[in-house]
């Protein structure tokens, strides 16, 4: 039996695989990298090995370090995760070599299957439906549009959708260039993008003995950059004859390979509902969870079971019972072009009630940074009902407390309340629709509100007098009515600025003004907490203060401030054409040719930024000259760093005016 197990992988999935082997006894080994030293997983471990370096290249992705690693601690077998070595079949080979047990598929199921082009090659013999593969070098017109994929790994990277041929040579050369950087292997192929498709796909579980399982399906259509944002399990509307289809193509493909183990096959669901084989992941899912919740097992360890040589516990998988949905908690903005963010996330709270769980990598207090995927963890919603499933995890994120760098959390609430979702009219283009209507600028009337609840707490907080409730009595009886005082604040990431006064009353009250408070009553005040009126209604603020950002969590949502000087500073002036860098990252390559100098168009991607495994374009911001150019490749650069300048050309009509 395995008594101490490395997890050759970082973050919540880490943490996930150690919970069930405390669970079962079983000792464990984390693998950190210099910038994991203080990660929660590293902090969860009963012993952890350094890695040196911080890129995914010189730690995580080196198999060799972590089977020696694996040898160093006294760990007798090694669990991939997912992403990073999970599909790589040379590691899972040098695993076994070492004398280590894999938990895992055979070496030769990987090989199969991992790399997609070889997997589409199977499933065509084995009779799966297939989107017919396209020859890049070949496309036409008549092609378009085309998906690009990374032949290993997923998890979006290495994705690109092209809708015009100009644009192809391109795009295989990033989609190529995000994909060797992510799993090592730079194979690109391309295939028909179907346009309102669905991503179904069927939970397997395969032991040694000849037993296979289809645990159900799962829907993951809501997605941004071909990554995966809210999944549910079971995939809601689908016929039972479609349904019964998925599980037998699946089962075939998990019996064509000789698999073992936990693995997922994706499909493509076309708007006329035909189903097209995707690929096998032979590996646990981020998404695993909402199948646990349905049918009540735990897969990672039936995982460690079927290492170990032990059958399934039956022939059959046990009935599903209800529905789960899980939301992927992101530090990114989604107004912002999904831009990823980093920093200090000084609170992370989600209410603990019946039917909700979270799967995490961070904890209050820990930081976010540039080298790995943002995801802040997934929370899952279970109940009888696909309704009150839903329902239950809007709440709760709503009700989350989460402080720190941007999310993605009122994307989340939005989309879970959105029409077309609570109908189930899923398909992988609602974000392409939907976006702008779930990202709106927030309501003024609430930003204020919000803004004058963060003044009231802070004056509570240089009041002398408490009540016994814990709310403030504002100064003593005074003559002369008192100056009131002046906040100021600016709402982020929008920049709208708030301005609120204050006075305290003869009564040990505190009376409000400014733009927009007008009707406002404060009600209570507290050092952490206050109650406005307004409107003939009161709501209740909570406020979290971290050196000037003040964060206010209400009822129906958070609003984060800066706090500002009473006065306005002269700010420094960026030159017109300045291209910063839009978060942390390094630079990983500029645009052919690029020099000081150079004629630039408006939208040509000049510089490509790497942060968090993806790349991101800077485009240039007008047609002109490139009059600067700080950026080179392999320049590791902080949020609003000076990458290049291009100045403006004058239009023709002016110059001739």
């Amino acid at each position: 039996m395995i008594k101490s197990l490395l997890v050759a992988n970082r973050g919540e999935i880490a943490c996930r695989i150690f919970r069930t082997c405390r669970d079962l006894g079983i000792a464990t080994v984390a693998v950190y990298s210099d910038a994991d030293a203080g990660a929660l997983h590293v902090r969860e471990a009963d012993t952890a090995v350094r890695l040196p370096g911080a890129a995914p290249a010189d730690t995580y992705l080196r198999g060799d370090l972590v089977v020696a690693a694996a040898l160093a601690a006294g760990a007798d077998a090694v669990h991939p995760g997912y992403g990073f070595l999970s599909e790589n079949a040379g590691f899972a080979a040098t695993v076994q070599d070492a004398g280590l047990r894999w938990i895992g598929p055979p070496v030769k199921a990987i090989e199969l299957m991992a790399s997609k082009t070889r997997a589409k090659e199977l499933m065509a013999a084995a009779g799966v439906p297939l989107l017919a593969p396209v020859d890049p070098s070949a496309a036409t017109a008549e092609d378009l549009p085309l998906l690009l994929k990374a032949a290993s790994g997923g998890g979006g990277r290495g994705m690109r959708i092209v809708r015009e041929l100009v644009d192809l040579p391109g795009e295989l050369t990033a989609a190529g260039a995000e994909a060797l950087s992510a799993f090592g292997d730079g194979e690109v192929f391309a295939e028909p993008y179907v346009e309102r498709g669905r991503h179904v796909e069927v939970q397997v579980m395969a032991d040694e003995h000849g037993g296979v399982w289809a645990l159900g399906t799962r829907d993951c259509s809501l997605q941004r950059r071909h990554q995966k944002v809210i999944e549910e399990a079971p995939a809601p509307g689908l016929p039972e004859e479609l349904r019964g289809r998925l599980h037998e193509a699946a089962v075939a493909a998990a019996r064509a390979v000789g698999y073992r183990g936990a693995g997922t096959v994706e499909f493509l669901v076309a708007s006329d509902g035909r189903p097209y084989f995707l690929e096998m992941n032979t590996r646990l899912q981020v998404e695993h969870p909402v199948t646990e919740e349905v049918f009540g097992l735990d897969l990672v360890a039936l995982q460690l079971r079927i290492a170990e040589g032990e059958p399934l516990p039956c022939a059959e998988p046990p009935s599903p019972s209800g529905h789960a949905v899980e939301a992927r908690l992101y530090a990114e903005d989604p107004a912002r072009d999904w831009q990823p963010q980093t920093g200090a996330l000084l609170s992370l709270y989600v209410p603990k009630e019946p039917g909700l769980r979270l799967d995490t990598g961070y904890k209050g207090g820990d930081t976010i940074g540039v080298h790995y995927d943002p995801m802040i963890a997934k929370v899952i919603a279970r109940a009888p009902t696909r309704a009150e499933a839903v329902r239950l995890l809007a709440r709760a994120l709503e009700r989350a407390r989460i402080h720190g760098p941007v999310t993605n959390r009122d994307l989340l609430v939005r989309s879970l309340r959105h029409p077309d979702f609570v109908g189930g009219h899923l398909d992988t283009g609602f974000y392409d629709r939907h976006l702008s209507e779930l990202t709106p600028a927030p309501d003024e009337t609430s930003a204020r509100l919000a803004a004058t609840a963060a003044a009231v707490v802070e004056a509570a907080r240089n009041a002398t007098s408490t009540t016994r409730g814990g709310f403030v009595r504002f100064g003593a009886w005074r003559n002369l009515p008192s100056q009131p005082q002046l906040r100021r604040y600016r709402s982020e990431p929008d920049g709208g600025e708030h301005e609120v006064t204050y006075r305290p009353t003869r009564d040990g009250g505190l009376t409000v003004g400014g733009i927009g408070t007008d009707g406002v009553r404060v009600v209570s005040a507290g050092r952490v907490r206050a109650a406005l009126e307004h409107g003939g209604v009161t709501r209740h603020f909570e406020v979290f203060r971290s050196d000037t950002r003040a964060y206010v969590d209400t009822a129906s949502g958070a609003y984060t401030f800066t706090a500002l000087p009473r006065f306005t500073d002269p700010a420094d002036r960026t030159e017109p054409g300045s291209l910063l860098a839009p978060m942390p990252g390094t630079v990983v390559r500029l645009a052919d040719g690029l020099a000081e100098g150079a004629a630039v168009e408006a939208g040509q991607p000049l510089i490509w930024l790497e942060a968090m495994k993806m790349e991101h374009r800077i485009l240039a911001p007008a047609s002109g000259t490139l009059t600067a150019l700080h950026a080179a490749p392999g320049l590791q650069v902080e949020v609003g760093a000076l990458l290049a300048v291009v100045t403006e050309s004058a239009d023709p009509a002016e110059e001739h005016a």
